[in-house]
């Protein structure tokens, strides 16, 4: 059964493309590399949204191929990245050719996928001892200020595994072998307004009621202005881990 709820907070972001591409972190190079290795090769971006993970693939050497369902998001990726094609589809419909590719990834967007035709699909495209590689930016709840920004949203992420990306991610199906993973850390700079807006780009957010959006506003920006790490600050560090899972695709 399609849970349609779910459908919508996957297809909530266009709206918000440009602030999505402009707050929400990039992923550290060093991750990129442990998933796919140092060869360039023939890379789709599943799940692309505005082009962030495509456009850190593109600068280490890669052929990218951007696969997004959202055209607002598509229309952002292209504007961001000429050099850039997207093309329309999503991980259970993926518009390429069987054995057509090294490796798939997917930047904070495994969550949304339907596992089982997902897998199949990208296994269907990968060439045998391609490499599958979905990535996570998720905040580090072990700095106190952060856990209490993550307390202020637990009410809409309940559930979603957003938070905890391995509890969604045990195996990609028979075509693959086992699970790899790693985490690497890294931090971006943010202002009050800036915090805020990156809150606002979150599928929660996007599909609250405007009373709820006025809450979630009101406490970001009550924690910014009263934490003791953050109070007076002008600029400061919301750190990250990158959570990198790979696994091989299986001879067919």
């Amino acid at each position: 059964m399609v849970d349609h709820s779910e459908t919508a907070r996957a297809l909530s972001f266009g709206p918000a493309a440009d602030s999505y591409d402009r707050l929400r972190p990039t992923y550290p190079p060093e991750a990129v590399r442990w998933a796919l290795g140092d060869t360039p090769v023939r890379v789709v971006d599943v799940g692309a949204g505005t082009g962030i993970l495509s456009r850190v693939l593109m600068g280490l050497g890669h052929e990218v191929i951007p696969v997004e369902p959202d055209a607002a998001m598509r229309a952002r990726l292209a504007a961001a990245s000429p050099l850039l094609e997207p093309l329309e589809g999503t991980a259970e419909r993926i518009p390429l050719p069987e054995a057509s590719v090294d490796a798939v990834v997917a930047g904070q967007a495994y969550h949304w996928f339907d596992p089982e035709p997902a897998h199949a699909e990208v296994a269907r495209v990968l060439r045998a001892g391609g490499v599958f590689a979905p990535v996570w930016n998720r905040r580090d709840e072990t700095v106190p200020w952060v856990a209490e920004l993550s307390a202020i949203t637990d009410d809409d992420t309940a559930g979603r595994g957003i938070r905890e990306p391995e509890s969604k991610v045990h195996s990609f199906g028979p075509a693959f072998g086992p699970l790899e993973r790693t985490m690497v850390r890294h931090a971006v700079s943010h202002t009050p307004d800036t915090l805020f807006g990156l809150i606002a780009t979150r599928s929660y957010y996007l599909t609250a009621s405007p009373a709820r959006q006025r809450e979630l506003e009101r406490r970001v920006r009550h924690l910014a202005a009263t934490h003791p790490d953050l109070a007076g600050r002008d600029t400061f560090d919301l750190p990250y881990v990158t959570d990198v899972y790979r696994a091989v695709r299986l001879p067919r």
